[in-house]
């Protein structure tokens, strides 16, 4: 099932042929124009933040999924304008550990089901590597299997790494990543003494969801919150930050690329 009404499209078309229209696609690449290609994150991250808000705002005779779907379709628009830039890595933070505290509302199903699709429709482009991140023994058995399924289509896809962080938490992250530390280096006999004696960093980014990715160069998060949220607690160390007032349902890509611009301008230390 679309997440986008199928005269969305149409209706952007006749926008733009609007002179406000216009003059936000002029503005738009002259945005295009200044982008130093060479200053571009290899990695981009996004807290998709607003959705209930947008739907309180913008539908509210509709129940809030009408904001989650709306938020779904940016999500989707945003994955394309990443791949139209070049960039090789994606994380989208669809759903937090924090969020699964909801399960019981009337909400939180119809939620599901428009994160499976989302998942369905980016792995059925067939132009993206699409892999979950996150506790996925946390959800329904069948929303788990029919998220892998969808990743599994996209196994030998050549292009973008589009990582879905669903019920995802930076501290279970953490943990998830020392079990499996101290379970695999257990199995080679490696006693705790020995381990709490020669443990290096890189051996614990070796186990973390996100294994063998680059850290996000960028993250961004809209709605006005400016509060990192245990999102890639340890890969965001350094990363860049850029926060938008615009609701996520309403962030465009102006808005992306004036992200891209800022992160260009910056002069990048990594803690030196």
């Amino acid at each position: 099932m679309s997440l986008v009404a199928p005269r969305e499209g149409f209706r952007d078309w006749l926008d733009r042929l609007h002179p406000s229209g216009l003059l936000y696609s002029t503005y738009e690449q002259r945005l295009i124009a200044e982008l130093d290609k060479t200053r571009l994150p290899k990695h981009v991250a996004v807290l998709a933040d607003g959705n209930r808000r947008w739907a309180r705002l913008n539908a509210p005779d509709e129940a809030l999924v009408a904001g989650y779907r709306a938020g779904a379709a940016k999500l989707k628009d945003f994955v394309g304008w990443c791949d139209e830039v070049g960039l090789a890595y994606v994380t989208l933070w669809v759903l937090s550990t924090e969020n699964m505290r909801r399960a019981g509302d009337d909400e939180f199903g119809p939620l599901l089901d428009v994160i499976a699709n989302l998942v369905d429709e980016l792995a059925d482009a067939g132009r993206w590597q699409v892999r979950t991140v996150g506790a996925l023994d946390l959800l329904p058995c069948d929303v788990a299997d029919r998220l892998r399924a969808a990743c599994a289509r996209t196994e030998d896809t050549n292009g973008m790494i589009v990582n879905i962080a669903v019920s995802y938490g930076g501290r279970h992250e953490l943990r998830d990543a020392f079990r499996s530390l101290l379970a695999a280096e257990s199995e080679k006999g490696t006693s705790l003494a020995d381990l709490s004696e020669t443990l290096e960093i890189d051996q614990i980014a070796d186990h973390l969801y996100t294994a063998g990715q680059p850290d996000p160069d960028l993250i961004i998060r809209t709605s006005g919150e400016q509060r990192l949220s245990g999102f890639l607690l340890w890969q965001s160390a350094h990363s860049e930050y850029y926060f938008c007032e615009a609701l996520w349902p309403d962030f465009r890509r102006v808005d992306f690329l004036r992200a891209l611009r800022a992160y260009g301008a910056r002069e990048r230390r990594f803690g030196r």
